[in-house]
């Protein structure tokens, strides 16, 4: 069966805790819910009825956007499901009226955000 995509999918708290956990080896918040509630739009990839990979964009109300969350499942990467997941959330923020999308990414994902337009920008950043 080919992977399907879908825009503001809204996965229960135990999809995305099994994806989290699969890739991330950490079972992130108790309840997805306050995050998807914030979401200017998300997107889920799913093989059948799984939850296989996840993107999530939040917004300040207003023209910026924040990409966050690209996940994928181990088994399931190099395929281009993270190139169709954010190409959808990409897409539906402008529609949205986004007018800049920021992503913050590790220095290995470099390439892959470049590739989408992403130019380096000095940024802060503060732990709470």
């Amino acid at each position: 069966m080919p992977i399907s995509y879908r825009l503001d999918p809204h996965p229960d708290d135990a999809e995305l805790r099994a994806l989290w956990q699969a890739a991330w080896s950490d079972a992130h918040p108790a309840s997805f819910a306050p995050v998807l509630a914030r979401s200017l739009v998300h997107a889920g990839a799913y093989d059948g009825a799984a939850l296989i990979g996840y993107v999530n964009v939040a917004s300040d109300g207003g023209i910026h956007a924040f990409l966050l969350d690209t996940t994928v499942h181990p088994d399931y990467r190099r395929q281009g499901i993270a190139t169709e997941l954010v190409a959808l959330v990409t897409s539906a923020a402008r529609a949205r009226g986004a007018g800049w999308l920021h992503v913050d990414y590790e220095p290995h994902l470099a390439g892959f955000y470049r590739a989408w337009g992403f130019r380096h920008t000095e940024a802060g950043l503060i732990a709470l």
